[in-house]
């Protein structure tokens, strides 16, 4: 179907993808890995004809009919969800604009007026036949509810619904486009669980064959068939999906080291063979052959194990009282909808919290409320009363740390008495060096920005981290070091996150929020999925179970009715 042969891309800064090789066929899933900066979303460009590689081909069959989705998602919130689906029939969708046009002109019109727009009524509805409008019209019909809206959203505005629906009309505005080959980057980022768990059904169900950028480790294990990862620009293939992938390269990686060992040895004892016998009267021409075997030989590389890559540890946590945070009977509005009513909670230390919940639910509000940065309206939100010290990690970084300052002031700020070399030190593990750290926050990527914050909170001992989607920006090393360093913490955990792979690595209780409470599951994330599973399970039955009931009761009352007609 579509196969990249050698591309190359070079920008000013330099060179991005040196040696990519890789294929699309019916029925592929392939999921792109990689660092950030590894060339991931160039090669959905070049793939989509948006950017031309330096050098390589694209080979693709000429009517392949390709459909990108972006990380911004292109809706116009002015227009009604149905307008918004119509603009992807750009023909069609001028002609019933006329249509539209004309209809309204003919309630005003005099007869001799009428008469022209009666004709021109009649032009438009045949080129609207002749581009198979009634057909699209049919096909928007259709895919309003397989997108999750009912037929009455489609007269709403696109400015009423949240970004995860607006999505869901980005993605309705490709399919209906029929494209042989779906391209999507970062297509969970932002979106609440549901809405992810929705979108992954979605996607497997359909037949398209797809390539998807992601750092969603677990939307990866679900629905990818391939991994192509790029690793210094260059792409290699691994069949299955996430976990896959990284079982094989584990395996990969320990052969690759176990040929090198060995041929380092061979090398060692046929060099050390050399030096021996180098001067010797008798055995020189035999060393002499050696060494010219051994500048012939094709050396073998070590594994890539030195990549740059974060590494840090929280430090050690003064112990705390056993109530870390305490939430009582806690009532709070904002806008007028009601977030908490009555919510209770109690965390304890050495808890491990992750807070799931809707988009619009409370989840970023609860971590505020507990930091004691917003008023209650009723009711307790507080901290332990006995030596808890918390370290607060804010969604968005844009707001939390100063854009004005350098990378390097940032750090001085927190730790005045620091020499800029113990500076550069704890910069270095976060990925900034040489002349990075003189940047200004303002100028950072939203991953620089979220290293930064991190190294932040390592400059102050804390025995409650209160994590507010630390792993939005992150990259999957990233993300994959501050699971290892929230392992290895010894504090109390709470978080805020999207990123359902992360949870189930470092939580080991689960509290959603709904319906303004707080519900707490006293196990880890697939502990929680399954609670869940059992509650849904349960409310089916009492509802199958109430509605014979229900036929029950109906059935018994109609025969009497009938036993009292015969009386009578």
């Amino acid at each position: 179907m579509l196969r990249l042969e050698h591309i190359c891309k070079i920008y000013p800064t330099g060179e991005v993808l040196k040696d990519v090789n890789w294929e699309v066929k019916e029925g592929d899933r392939i999921g792109l890995v990689g660092v950030n900066g590894a060339g991931k979303s160039t090669q959905l460009r070049i793939i989509a004809g948006e950017e031309t590689a330096t050098s390589g081909e694209v080979i693709r069959p000429s009517n392949l009919h390709i459909a990108y989705l972006t990380q911004e998602f292109e809706v116009d919130p002015g227009r009604t969800v149905r307008e918004e689906f119509w603009t992807v029939f750009t023909d069609a969708n001028r002609v019933q604009t006329k249509l539209h046009d004309v209809q309204h002109q003919m309630q005003t019109a005099d007869l001799e007026q009428l008469d022209d727009l009666i004709h021109e009524l009649d032009r438009l509805q045949r080129r609207f036949e002749s581009l198979d409008g009634y057909g699209l019209e049919a096909r928007i019909e259709k895919i309003l509810p397989e997108m999750g809206f009912t037929i009455e959203d489609g007269d709403r505005l696109v400015s009423a619904f949240s970004g995860g629906w607006q999505m869901r009309m980005s993605l309705g505005k490709i399919l209906l486009q029929s494209p042989d080959l779906l391209l999507l980057d970062e297509p969970t980022n932002h979106l609440d669980l549901e809405t992810i768990e929705w979108l992954e059904n979605y996607l497997k169900a359909l037949n398209t064959p797809m390539v998807i950028v992601s750092h969603d480790r677990e939307f990866l294990d679900r629905l990818c068939t391939q991994i192509v990862e790029t690793e210094r620009g260059v792409s290699t293939t691994y069949l299955g999906n996430y976990s896959a992938y990284l079982a094989q390269k584990e395996e990969a990686k320990l052969a690759q080291l176990s040929t090198y060992e060995r041929q380092q040895k061979e090398i060692e004892k046929q060099q050390a063979f050399v030096e021996r016998f180098r001067a010797s009267a008798t055995r020189s021409t035999q060393a002499k052959s050696r060494e010219k075997q051994l500048d012939k030989i094709e050396r073998i590389e070590a594994p890539t194990a030195d990549m740059r890559s974060l590494h840090f540890k929280f430090p050690s946590a003064p112990r705390s009282g056993r109530e870390v945070v305490k939430i009582e009977d806690l009532v709070y509005t904002f806008n007028d909808n009601i977030l908490f009513l009555g919510a209770n909670l109690l965390i304890e230390r050495g808890d491990r919290i992750a807070i799931l919940g809707p988009n619009g639910a409370g989840k970023s509000t609860l971590l505020r409320l507990i930091m004691g940065m917003h008023p209650l309206d009723e009711g307790i939100a507080a901290l332990g009363d006995h030596n808890v010290i918390p370290g607060y990690f804010e969604q968005n970084q844009a707001e939390a740390l100063k854009l004005d300052k350098t990378v390097m002031d940032t750090i001085h700020d927190e730790v005045p008495d620091w020499t800029n070399e113990e500076v550069r030190a704890l910069l270095g593990r976060f990925l900034f060096s040489k002349e990075t750290v003189f940047k200004n926050v303002e100028a950072l990527s939203g991953g620089e920005k979220a290293r930064l914050a991190l190294a932040k909170m390592l400059l102050r001992p804390a025995n409650l981290l209160v994590l507010d989607e630390p792993t939005n920006h992150l990259d999957i090393p990233a993300k994959e070091m501050l699971e290892t360093a929230l392992r290895d913490y010894d504090g109390t955990l709470i978080v805020v996150s999207h990123d359902r792979y992360f949870i189930s690595k470092v939580a080991t209780k689960i509290v959603e929020v709904r319906d303004g409470e707080l519900h707490l599951y006293r196990g880890d994330y697939h502990y929680y999925l399954d609670k869940i599973a059992e509650e849904k399970e349960k409310v089916r039955l009492e509802a199958i179970a109430a509605e014979k009931a229900a036929k029950a009761a109906a059935k018994r009352e109609k025969q009497k009715q009938k036993q009292k007609a015969k009386k009578q």
